[in-house]
């Protein structure tokens, strides 16, 4: 825990007298004490004015607006204007607007074809491609490095500093969202009717489990695909799986092993069917159904409704059912999943408008890390890095937002952070802004921010300033505008130096001096330090890690689970 806290104290390793006295000389206005701007180079002065533009805020200052809050960029004019669409959209349907986050498991930024993917990779996703088109695709959409700590993000808002879960829990291993409070149950608060259906993995002690956590009702598995099969397959791990022995003390492991239905007010979860490499081939299918009859029966209910969609696909293993085994032009295991999940939010939609409840509600998609890169075949990312990784390819992940008549189709490069879903989902429940810290106690910090207006105005920009980047247990950088600093990263070949190297095959490594700023425009690779070269946007990114590190200091890192013992 101190080593965390003191990791952080800057993102940027630079000397702090050094960052008083450049900011005296860079002051944030850029401007002289007559308003004039003076600037040219060696070939003389230049006339040129320059522009800025949407989304660049580093030589802003957002406003703080709980003291258990991130602070904001406010847009006084987009709030009003996103207040006033969805007072209308209200008064239309005489309830709140039902939610929908549809997220895929270790689908890479340029898997789908809304991002350069698609038919360009051998796996075509039109139904994705086509909401995209008419929706909003945020290119800067950012999850945690792996999969437990982005779903927690999700529920709560925080990082993985703050709410513990720094990495997945494995076959039975403690650690859960035991105590926190996420965004199901605060609709529920709010009058939502509160689904799960898939994936979980955010802990099985009975205080973790879904509906002890704010959903009504949870369908799904409570682990991950591989804790069900990968033991199993006599390919990938004979040693396991044809010695008797051993494959008897997995199955006597203390994770659930069946798909589960968990409802609220039941002691426990409902065990329906076990898991096994035949049974895995159906899971998408069989909570494609399940998403269905609930958006069916929901459509004359008086409330609205959060259904929280969380796919198999496309987490290794893929064992494809008889009707996607090489749909897919690229014939994978991989690319055939990406065909089947398109299918699957082609189902999901179709329903919605069938049932006339299309127009009221927000359909987000995302991916919770980006592609995994240890067990071919597996995503694709134009960044560096992959899932395990705070480069970008491993946190930078493929977003869109669809809402018929709300979004208008545009794409946008503001910074988003799936913690942000927290705060958005209440602020449309009704609860905008700073009313989202009545939700929770005093002491326990929100990374989200509310973007509702980012989304739903017509020209929005984001209402966040940074994303503070976190790897395991340590704060690993900061992004402000395109600017990114690096304090702790992962290094894929520093172990082992051939074969398949992810994320979390490679060395985690402090960096304890130099100024390691990267372009993500010019340089998306990360492969070159802007530091030395530009010194004031150095110092500023400085002072934005330096501000979260006051963060933890007041409320500091709370860690459940992580990687070593240290």
């Amino acid at each position: 825990m101190q080593k965390s806290i003191a990791l952080s104290k800057s993102v940027l390793p630079v000397c702090v007298a050094a960052i008083f006295a450049l900011t005296a000389i860079f002051p944030v206005s850029g401007l002289t004490a007559d308003n004039t701007i003076t600037r040219g180079s060696t070939s003389g002065q230049t006339t040129a004015k320059g522009y800025d533009h949407p989304n660049q805020f580093i030589h802003m200052r957002p406003a703080k607006i709980a003291e258990n809050m991130e602070p904001v960029m406010q847009h006084p004019d987009q709030d009003k204007e996103a207040r006033e669409k969805l007072a209308a959209l209200e008064k239309k349907f005489g309830k709140k607007p039902n939610i929908l986050i549809f997220i895929m498991d270790d689908v890479g930024w340029m898997d789908p074809g809304f991002n350069g993917g698609g038919e360009s990779v051998g796996n075509p996703t039109p139904t994705m491609d086509r909401l995209a088109r008419d929706g909003l695709v945020l290119t800067s959409a950012y999850s945690t490095p792996s999969c437990t700590p982005t779903r927690a993000t999700i529920h709560t808002g925080q990082n993985p500093l703050h709410h513990g879960l720094t990495r997945p829990p494995m076959y039975g291993e403690p650690g859960g969202l035991d105590g926190a409070v996420t965004v199901a149950s605060v609709l529920q608060k709010l009058g939502y009717v509160t689904q799960g259906v898939g994936k979980w993995h955010m802990g099985e002690n009975e205080a973790s489990l879904p509906h002890n956590v704010g959903y009504d009702n949870y369908y799904g598995f409570l682990g991950v695909s591989d804790m069900y099969t990968e033991w199993r397959d006599t390919y990938f791990n004979p040693e396991i799986a044809l010695s008797p022995g051993r494959f008897a003390l997995m199955q006597k492991l203390p994770f659930n092993h069946n798909n589960v239905r968990c409802v609220k007010g039941a002691k426990s979860c409902e065990n329906l069917y076990e898991i096994d490499l035949t049974t895995i081939k159906d899971l998408d299918q069989d909570w494609a159904a399940y998403s269905e009859k609930f958006i069916r029966d929901m459509k004359d209910n008086t409330k609205p409704w959060f259904l929280y969609h969380a796919t198999r696909g496309c987490h290794f293993d893929n064992y494809l059912n008889d009707k996607y085994a090489g749909k897919s032009p690229a014939r994978t295991v991989y690319s055939d999943c990406m065909v089947e999940m398109d299918d699957i939010l082609a189902r999901l939609v179709k329903t919605l408008e069938e049932t006339g409840q299309l127009e009221n509600t927000l359909i987000l998609l995302t991916s919770d890390n980006g592609p995994e890169c240890e067990i071919p075949p597996h995503g694709r990312t134009p960044f560096r890095g992959c899932k395990g990784s705070n480069w970008e390819g491993g946190v930078r992940v493929p977003t869109f937002v669809y809402w018929k008549g709300m979004v208008k189709p545009r794409r946008s490069d503001g910074l988003f952070d799936l913690a942000d879903l927290f705060n958005t989902c209440i602020s449309l429940a009704g609860s905008p802004g700073a009313e989202v810290a009545k939700f929770v106690p005093a002491d326990r910090y929100v990374d989200g921010i509310d973007q509702a207006s980012f989304l739903i105005g017509d020209q929005g920009q984001s209402n966040r300033r940074s994303i503070i980047y976190t790897l395991n247990q340590f704060v690993a950088g900061v992004r402000v505008d395109e600017f990114k600093g690096h304090q702790t990263v992962e290094l894929e070949r520093a172990i082992y130096p051939r074969g398949y190297t992810g994320g979390f095959s490679g060395a985690i490594i402090p960096l304890t001096g130099g100024a390691t700023v990267t372009n993500l425009y010019t340089d998306p690779q990360e492969d070159v330090s802007e530091g030395i070269r530009h010194i004031p946007i150095g110092i500023l990114m400085s002072q934005e890690g330096n501000r979260y590190a006051e963060v933890l200091k007041k409320f500091p890192p709370k860690i459940i689970i992580k990687f070593g013992t240290n």
